[in-house]
């Protein structure tokens, strides 16, 4: 919780229900690895390079994800309220899944999860 942990590297990482809230996680580096369940509320995740990491369940709640790396990572039933995808790259199928539940807007950014995440309608 709280620690300086950017620019860190996490290669195939198993760090399911960590709690990582309030973390500094700028550009980060976490391929192929287990955030299942992890508490990252309102951690900075900005320039984070994800390639293939599981965050199923994961709670993201007001997280800043800004100009981050997510190809091939999974994000089903993640607790989104409040985050900021702004510039992230997200595969599409999970980017339209996201918008299925993407409400609030980010305390920091002042963004709407939705319009952070291209949302339509």
């Amino acid at each position: 919780h709280g620690r300086d942990l950017h620019q860190q590297e996490f290669l195939k990482a198993s760090m399911a229900g960590f709690n990582l809230s309030d973390a500094d996680l700028r550009g980060a580096v976490f391929n192929s690895s287990n955030l299942r369940e992890a508490d990252l509320r309102n951690a900075d995740l900005t320039d984070v390079v994800a390639f293939a990491t599981r965050f199923d369940g994961a709670d993201l709640r007001g997280a800043v994800l800004r100009d981050a790396m997510l190809m091939q990572s999974h994000f089903r039933d993640a607790q989104i309220e409040g985050a900021d995808f702004s510039d992230a790259v997200l595969d599409l199928p999970e980017q339209k899944a996201l918008c299925t539940r993407a409400a609030g807007t980010n305390a920091r950014t002042g963004i709407a999860t939705r319009e952070s995440l291209r949302c339509r309608g």
